[in-house]
């Protein structure tokens, strides 16, 4: 496997790889994500250049372990692959996209992490605190506010692009959040050049 470090290698594999899409989604994020800025301090690994056959999106200096050889991280204790990434969807035909009366489109601050760790299905331990830290910090995400400033609905986004955790108190379901914030994370994707499927 050959690292691709050289910018112009960089951009090309992200104009390949758009023209894959949806096959290349697992990827295709990681690598517009290193195009811009890299926050999350990914590599990008091909079998061969430029006529590679596997691309391999993982952060920088991580090793294959498990079984089958697939890239694995650690969050509360669990082994999950970090090729799975979810499709950020934006709803289509939705009946409205503005937050109901009363709730406001925001963002999450690093206060939040514990509410973060507590609602996400892989979190309540350290290290998944950790991990929704680092992507609160270095990655888009959408909140929705009750007046009070107090997060109600949020989507956040990770190394691929792609949603990593979303997530409705119980009290407020029902009423049309998560459509809202899925519509204008899909939106403020779109304008970064992330693609979004319906």
């Amino acid at each position: 496997m050959q690292i691709l470090t050289c910018p112009a290698q960089l951009q090309r594999l992200e104009g390949i790889l758009r023209k894959s899409l949806p096959l290349a989604l697992p990827v295709f994020g990681a690598v517009l994500n290193i195009n811009r800025g890299n926050p999350g301090q990914f590599e990008v690994l091909v079998d061969k250049w430029p006529e590679f056959g596997a691309v391999l999106a993982r952060p920088s200096g991580e090793v294959a372990s498990g079984d089958n050889g697939a890239l694995q991280r650690e969050v509360g204790g669990d082994t999950v692959p970090w090729h799975v990434p979810s499709v950020l969807r934006a709803p289509m035909g939705a009946p409205r996209c503005r937050p109901a009366p009363g709730v406001r489109v925001g963002s999450l601050s690093p206060s939040h992490v514990d509410l973060l760790n507590d609602t996400w299905p892989y979190g309540g331990n350290a290290r998944s605190r950790r991990y929704l830290a680092e992507i609160l910090g270095r990655f888009p995400q959408v909140c929705l506010q009750d007046g009070g400033g107090q997060p109600v609905a949020w989507v956040l986004t990770d190394h691929f692009g792609t949603g990593t955790h979303s997530y409705t108190l119980p009290e407020q379901r029902r009423r049309g959040h998560m459509q809202v914030a899925l519509t204008v994370a899909a939106q403020r994707a779109q304008a970064r050049g992330f693609p979004t499927f319906g």
